[in-house]
């Protein structure tokens, strides 16, 4: 399901995902809509805008993570003009499943958008590259953060990015055992201890986003 106030967008989203071949049972153009399309029934992933009407501020948001709550099962892929870390790290706070965070020009390249919607669907996180860059640069100099190394600051944007270990000993040209290695050093500097009950993952990541 879409929901997308932007006309040329949704429909633009509704051709491309058919051509792909998936099936689209619904596509609105705001929150309150697509609430109610969901009580009829369930689709793998809904994608939809952060800021809807009526007011344009954080409709889409508070409607994401509704559908979190409410239906657990259902894929959330969040679409934003803007870097706005806060969203990003409240998306995340209720567990880094089935969940993304794009900005909307990441729609123009197909392969990574697709590629995100399929990372969500499978049940992993797909949260922006640029979004990651500009966190890397906002949290450079605070703390705990700056006692990363560069190979473990490397590894935990990949892991905020959504990707497995084995994803990120692929695309960092490293061994899995390193990849291992170098999130337990995260974990530790980080001060993310085993005994909290949440996953240490998602908890890096929140960490990382609000830095």
């Amino acid at each position: 399901m879409i929901a997308e106030d932007s006309t040329l967008l949704r429909e633009g989203l509704v051709r491309l995902l058919v051509e792909e071949g998936h099936r689209v049972p619904a596509a609105v153009g705001d929150a309150d809509a697509l609430l109610e399309a969901l009580e009829e029934q369930r689709p793998d992933v809904v994608v939809l805008d952060i800021r809807m009407p009526p007011t344009h501020t954080d409709e889409g948001l508070r409607a994401a993570l509704a559908i979190r709550e409410r239906w657990p099962g259902v894929g959330v892929l969040v679409l934003s003009q803007y870097v706005e870390r806060h969203s990003a790290a409240r998306l995340l706070a209720a567990g880094a499943e089935r969940v993304g965070y794009l900005l909307k020009d990441r729609v123009a390249q197909v392969e990574e958008f697709l590629e995100a919607l399929d990372r969500v669907h499978a049940g992993g996180a797909a949260i922006d590259p640029e979004v990651v860059r500009r966190l890397v640069v906002h949290s450079a100099n605070g703390d705990p953060l700056a006692r990363l190394t560069p190979r473990e600051r490397s590894v935990l944007e990949a892991l905020a990015q959504g990707y497995t270990n084995a994803a990120i000993a692929a695309r960092l040209h490293v061994s899995l055992s390193a990849v291992e290695k170098n999130l337990n050093a995260v974990f530790d500097k980080l001060e993310l201890d085993r005994a909290t009950g949440y996953s240490r993952r998602v908890l890096a990541v929140l960490r990382f986003l609000e830095g």
